[in-house]
């Protein structure tokens, strides 16, 4: 087994593997910490890879099965005593491919099954997600847009136009840049800076950046027949926030978390809603309103 260590928003991760795993997931590969030889490092989270078959869940209790959207992985949630089992399918109805077991604080994790990069990145964003959530830190569904040292993160379900929009900026802007496209990391300092983090995971659109830049907005859309934007109040705005960030709401004590580190983001950062149009348009329209 060789032990890999990757560094994400600054916060430090373990892999154990007896397989070549970058080249399985490249996609980590910019995240690899210089400091994994240092014994003094204390990863938030380590899994090990196990390759055997998924194990069973008779004597597991069933809590929850997520399959909210036809297009996004089914995750089943299991407990026994003080254990977690997580196994996830590739569609809504599939069959489960891979699964994983880890503590209460799900910070040590085995990963059961073909060790494919589609069971490494879902098992290894629902642990991070989660062993990260005390920390003042949000794993977020979104797309970021950056133009200078500045951070524009744009919100919305799944089919919403979050990466066509993105689209639209790097038409619009020739400096503009994409940090990630699917789920990058925000993280809230203790004084109330909010940063936003390239991560491994970057769903459709391969976007894998060490980087990071300050959130300078954060815009939800919807698809409209003209482009319309305006500024929502912090009581307006939460709820779009909370549906894009990843917690697991079964848990009160991470959720509080959760929420805590969210008022804190919403009492530095505004929000805005933009009804859109696929066009550059919308971009020029969105950034002309936006704290620059």
């Amino acid at each position: 087994m060789r032990t890999f260590y990757f560094r994400v928003a600054d916060h430090i991760f373990a892999i154990e593997t007896a397989h070549d795993l970058l080249a399985c997931c490249p996609n980590y590969a910019p995240f690899l910490s210089s400091q994994q030889s240092d014994p003094c490092i204390q990863p938030v989270l380590t899994l090990r890879v196990s390759g055997s078959e998924l194990p069973s869940i008779e004597g597991w209790t069933l809590l929850y099965t997520d399959r909210s959207d036809d297009d996004m992985p089914r995750i089943e949630m299991y407990r026994r005593g003080e254990e977690w089992q997580f196994r996830f399918s590739q569609s809504r109805d599939g069959a489960v491919v891979g699964a994983f077991t880890c503590d209460a604080r799900m910070q040590n994790a085995v990963l059961y099954g073909e060790p494919t990069r589609f069971a490494i990145d879902n098992t290894m964003m629902l642990l991070y997600a989660f062993s990260t959530a005390g920390s003042r830190t949000l794993l977020f569904h979104a797309s970021v847009i950056v133009r200078g040292e500045n951070g524009y993160m744009f919100l919305g379900k799944s089919g919403t136009g979050k990466s066509t929009h993105a689209e639209q900026w790097l038409k619009a802007f020739s400096d503009a840049e994409r940090l990630n496209d699917d789920n990058p990391v925000v993280r809230v300092s203790e004084d109330g800076l909010v940063r936003v983090y390239g991560s491994p995971w970057s769903g459709k659109t391969p976007c894998y950046k060490a980087a990071d830049a300050q959130v300078k907005a954060l815009v939800q859309l919807a698809q409209a027949p003209e482009n319309e934007i305006k500024l929502l109040r912090p009581t307006q705005a939460y709820p779009y926030i909370l549906s894009s960030v990843s917690g697991l709401k079964i848990l009160p004590r991470m959720m509080d978390r959760l929420y805590e580190t969210i008022a804190a983001l919403l009492e530095s950062t505004p929000v805005y809603f933009l009804d859109c149009l696929p066009n550059t348009d919308a971009a020029e329209v969105c950034y002309s309103h936006l704290p620059h």
